[in-house]
């Protein structure tokens, strides 16, 4: 599993050492004594510039280091743009001696574009003896609080026509990394470039590429609630400020306690943030847990690791930096070896997932994500830890590899979001399938439990009253009644209660069981039980009934049975009606039923204040039918739309 990562890190560091080894055989150039500047732009400072190194112990004094260099202490700067002295935690002083050769006075600028703890800038004319520092400043400020307001530290002096100077630059960086850009132009042309650099260097539309991808993310996770893209959001946040710190348009574009916090955290601190972010990503695009568990385990660990030392780092920083120097270079060193190994994991991870048969083409889609990100990544820290100053592409491969690498992660999160709908969609199927199941089952339970309650009611309850019915209507009992008016009269009360509550019974036993067995049909149900209710007369119940309802599935027949039933129901014992018509139509995609009479109405019409209309909706709602109640003093009318 390592072998395959130690391949791919030689494989960057011989590319480093092939661009090293590359700009070693060229042709040396010749250092001049002294940088000619010009308006509206000079040579660079690697002409002409050297160095030197001391301990931040040392209290920072011109005078004694232009005694170094008058022992030849100094050291000929490397022959490009930028001072890169890698993982060194030392003071450097740049001494560099310019002359104006245009015929006019100028103002020039000294500029380094990097963060720096501290830097100043002093000078000694001609004819003078000692150095005179011309400003300090200190990149812990953001750009409108500092002496001259720009994302990097500038420092300008002025220059008469063909006058020449001394200059000493010094710097103060704690961070690990000496990797200082720095150049002289003139004040006009360095303002100009600071205005149109935002799109020379790409970075308004790059910025606007990561802030559309990062809210794209957001709407996803809202639709998903996928943590993978709070992670992706995570990760691009933390990436995207490291890159603004690089190039100081944080110091632009934040006002001083964000920018001051982001710099306590530290610049290299938020791409071992990322990288943990990038490790959860990759675990749940992967999903690394159900795989490979103590690889998953181990992940969490790495990337736990990495946001505990950051937070130490930025708790312990600033003691570091005042009482152990020494302490401050195990933190420095610790960061970087954290940020080798999240990378490796990474490679670890892919590596061991191509195994699988099941996920190799998930691990190549990403291999080629990480692939990207990793190449950018790779030449930037080698020029961070001082192997390289290889800079091919603006503003940085880290940049264009993070741009390629979110937008295949993009593609490839997209179509995570697709599947994820399809599995839900499948899965609210099988909900539904099961829901529809346990139904069917629901109400065959109900249907049987009807049919026994129907067939106790006319096989038990019936027969007995319909005796005793006839025992009332028997001679002996007669001739009891007969014996006064007034037990005459409560015979022929008693006898007509009695045939009421034997013709209650038959009409309740229909309407919990459709028919009589042999028949069965919806149509002919209804046909029935409204023949049982005309034989007390009043209401008078008038039925209709289309053809075609015999072919709808048994189920919906019998809940429609049910439906017409309860509200005829309501509509003989509760409206006071004189007239009552029921209508089962079968429409193209619904099969409407209508219940329409003459009563009294009732006022609540939403839900119903008893438990039959309740029954009515909640059998309705199970099958996502409609009801809809039209009452008044007139009358009520009822219907009620079941999709077939």
């Amino acid at each position: 599993m390592w072998f395959r990562s130690l391949i791919a890190m030689v494989f960057v560091c011989w590319q480093v050492g092939t661009m090293s080894a590359c700009a070693a055989e060229a042709p040396p150039e010749v250092v001049r004594d002294t940088l000619l500047l010009q308006d509206p732009k000079g040579p660079h400072i690697s002409e002409a510039y050297r160095y030197y190194t001391e301990s931040f112990d040392i209290v920072p004094d011109p005078e004694q280091v232009e005694a170094q260099w008058q022992a030849g202490k100094f050291r000929t700067g490397p022959w490009h743009k930028t001072l890169n002295l890698g993982l060194l935690h030392e003071r450097v002083w740049m001494r560099l001696v310019v002359r104006n050769i245009e015929p006019q006075r100028l103002r020039y600028l000294w500029s380094i574009f990097n963060f720096t703890d501290s830097a100043a800038l002093y000078c000694r004319r001609q004819g003078e003896t000692q150095f005179r520092q011309l400003g300090a400043a200190s990149s812990w400020v953001p750009a409108a609080e500092r002496a001259f307001p720009a994302r990097s530290l500038s420092f300008p002096f002025v220059l008469e026509a063909n006058e020449t100077a001394v200059l000493y630059l010094r710097i103060d960086l704690h961070a690990g990394a000496l990797y200082l850009p720095t150049y002289i132009e003139t004040a006009e042309h360095f303002l100009g470039w600071e205005m149109n650099f935002p799109f020379e260097r790409h970075w308004v539309w790059m910025l606007g590429f990561y802030l559309s991808s990062a809210l794209f993310n957001l709407v996803l996770y809202a639709f998903l609630r996928d943590r993978v893209h709070l992670w992706y959001v995570a990760y691009v946040a933390c990436v995207t400020l490291f890159l603004m710190m690089e190039d100081g348009l944080d110091a632009m574009l934040l006002p001083r306690l964000p920018y001051q916090i982001i710099w306590t955290i530290g610049q290299f601190n938020f791409m071992l943030l990322a990288s943990a972010a990038g490790i959860r990503i990759m675990q749940l695009f992967l999903r690394l847990r159900s795989g490979w568990p103590r690889l998953h385990q181990a992940g969490n660990w790495l990337a736990g690791m990495g946001v505990v030392f950051v937070v130490l780092y930025a708790v312990l920083f600033p003691w570091a930096v005042r009482h152990s120097l020494g302490f401050l270079q195990v933190l420095n060193t610790m960061r970087e070896l954290l940020l080798l190994c999240l990378f490796a994991y990474g490679w670890v991870v892919l590596f061991q997932v191509f195994q699988s048969s099941q996920r190799r083409r998930l691990a190549a889609y990403y291999a080629l994500t990480y692939l990207f990100f990793f190449s950018g990544f790779a030449v930037f820290w080698s020029n961070h830890v001082g192997l390289s100053s290889f800079n091919p592409i603006y503003p940085n491969p880290l940049a264009w590899g993070l741009l390629l690498e979110l937008l295949v992660l993009s593609a490839l999160l997209t179509g995570r979001f697709q599947h994820t709908l399809r599995q839900n969609a499948q899965l609210r199927i099988r909900q539904l399938r099961q829901r529809n199941a346990q139904g069917a089952r629901l109400i065959a339970a109900q249907e049987e439990e009807r049919e026994q309650l129907a067939r106790e009611l006319h096989d038990a309850l019936g027969p007995n009253l319909a005796a005793l019915h006839m025992a009332w209507q028997g001679q002996a009992v007669q001739q009891a009644m007969n014996t006064s008016p007034e037990a005459a009269a409560a015979g022929r009360h008693t006898e007509l209660l009695l045939r009421h509550l034997r013709d209650e019974v038959r009409t309740f036993s229909h309407a919990v069981l459709p028919a009589e067995p042999g028949l069965g049909t919806l149509s002919e149900s209804v046909a029935a039980l409204a023949e049982l209710i005309n034989l007390y007369g009043t209401p008078v119940v008038h039925t209709y009934c289309d053809e075609g309802l015999d072919q709808l599935s048994p189920s919906l027949q019998q809940t429609a049975y049910r439906i017409a039933a309860e509200l005829l129901n309501n509509a003989v014992r509760h409206a006071s009606a004189t007239a009552v018509q029921v209508q089962l139509l079968r429409l193209p995609a619904t099969l409407e039923i209508l219940v329409e009479d003459d009563g009294s109405g009732f006022k609540n019409t939403k839900s119903g204040s008893g438990i039959g209309l309740r029954g009515v909706y909640a059998r309705a709602e199970y099958l996502r039918g409609q009801v809809h109640i039209d009452s008044s003093d007139k009358g009520t009318t009822i219907v009620v739309r079941l999709p077939c």
